[in-house]
């Protein structure tokens, strides 16, 4: 299908949902539901849309634009720990979607965009209270997608906190579960528990978009070769294909492009995350093919010349740095108190550390994710289901006797699940 400007018209006037269209009633941008970005992947086939974590305006910038130039659907999505109310960056859960739509209407910008709600913690009953109010006012400030993360917790309890948080995600909406915390090789998923999950999900009549895995990967700065286990990953998949969920893949760093390709050739994977690569890109440091920052002999970045900031604001970055004691990944930290710093910079400064992200997002979408025209897909799937809502791919097939509150915690006492090690692998 090649779109014409009649059919993206059509796709602004039926695609939004109620509360992009309640927020943005003149926009031209085309913000959507996460099951849409799903559908367009699927549609291609071993196809997987980029999530940007938007950790600075410059990384949102450059992704959009990235897409635009690949005609591919995206996401841009922003974590609980990035963007909740103790966030480290300026851009949070509650203004994104209009600095988004902002930039959509700004630059041009025609393709499909989810906006994803990542990684909404729950570690604790109270987390779980919290959301019931905090959940509903995402989807208020314009989220279209998001992933309820209860995989702290015991398997039971994070089937429990996902059944009981269902109501407050719209049913419209783009969802992701998550079993097994990220925490590289230690504490893996397995069939047995993903299946737990699912099978419970589905008996609650609630069918996730996306699950993500512990497979291997981590969050943030990778310093080992260890990665995602892409066999581990088919595996799962293949288990859950009676349920039609697709894959997230988390931590895409430390994942060289070959081992990426493998997982969008062989798995059910549609969406990955990509974040510290796309800030580390913007500030101008030096990376490998996938993202990852190269360290110096002293454990630095290393900070290329004439690229991202200026040498002097980099300067005045790192002494911050060294003065709160952040080192490797926790110069994340800097996002917030900089922001400001970062947009007060000469527009050229600006303009290379949006090119810098769009150059390795525009890769990543053509020759890594075989993303490349999925915005054709996505239009195309939104026209033909004439709705904002494309409605769940899955239908129930358990049983939901079967899966009581007593029985959950029978079931899960069976599971031989290694959680891993305890900490804070948020990241």
């Amino acid at each position: 299908m090649s779109v014409q400007p009649s059919d993206f018209q059509k796709a602004v006037e039926i695609g939004r949902p109620p509360n992009v269209r309640q927020m943005f009633p003149n926009s031209k941008g085309l913000i959507v539901s996460g099951k849409f970005i799903d559908r367009a992947m699927l549609k291609k086939g071993k196809a997987i849309a980029i999530a940007a974590n938007g950790r600075n305006t410059f990384v949102i910038q450059g992704a959009l634009r990235a897409a635009q130039r690949a005609n591919a659907a995206i996401i841009i999505e922003i974590a609980k720990s990035e963007g909740g109310i103790d966030a480290y960056c300026a851009i949070n859960y509650w203004n994104m979607a209009r600095i988004v739509d902002a930039l959509l209407n700004e630059m041009g910008i025609t393709v499909p965009v989810a906006l994803h709600a990542d990684h909404y913690g729950i570690k604790s009953e109270k987390d779980i209270e919290k959301a019931k109010t905090e959940i509903p006012t995402l989807f208020e400030f314009g989220m279209t997608s998001i992933a309820i993360d209860a995989s702290h917790l015991p398997d039971a309890q994070n089937l429990m906190a996902n059944i009981t948080l269902s109501p407050c995600v719209p049913a419209w909406a783009g969802l992701e579960t998550e079993v097994g915390e990220i925490k590289g090789k230690e504490g893996l998923s397995t069939v047995e528990e993903a299946l737990f999950l699912i099978r419970g999900l589905n008996a609650h009549n609630i069918f996730p978009d996306w699950i993500a895995l512990n497979n291997g990967t981590t969050h943030g700065i990778e310093a080992s070769d260890q990665g995602i286990q892409v066999e581990l990953t088919r595996q799962i998949h293949e288990a859950l294909s009676p349920y039609r969920v697709s894959g997230a893949q988390h931590g895409t760093s430390g994942n060289n492009s070959e081992r990426l390709r493998e997982i969008a050739a062989k798995t059910r994977t549609t969406k990955a995350n990509v974040a510290t690569a796309l800030q580390m890109l913007s500030w101008g440091l030096e990376v490998n093919d996938y993202g990852n920052a190269m360290l110096d002999e002293n454990g630095n970045f290393i900070k290329l010349k004439d690229q991202g900031v200026t040498e002097a604001l980099w300067a005045e970055m790192t002494a911050y740095a060294r003065e709160k004691g952040w080192t490797g990944g926790n110069f994340k930290k800097l996002n917030l108190p900089f922001e400001n710093r970062l947009l007060a910079q000469p527009k050229e400064i600006r303009q290379r550390m949006v090119r810098r992200v769009e150059d390795f997002v525009h890769t990543m979408i053509t020759d890594v994710f075989n993303a490349k025209d999925t915005a054709d897909l996505c239009i195309e799937t939104i026209l033909e289901t004439g709705s904002f809502d494309p409605g769940p791919k899955a239908e129930r097939i358990e049983d939901p006797s079967e899966w009581t509150p007593e029985a959950i915690a029978q079931k899960a006492s069976t599971l031989n699940a290694d959680k891993g090690p305890s900490g804070d692998f948020d990241d």
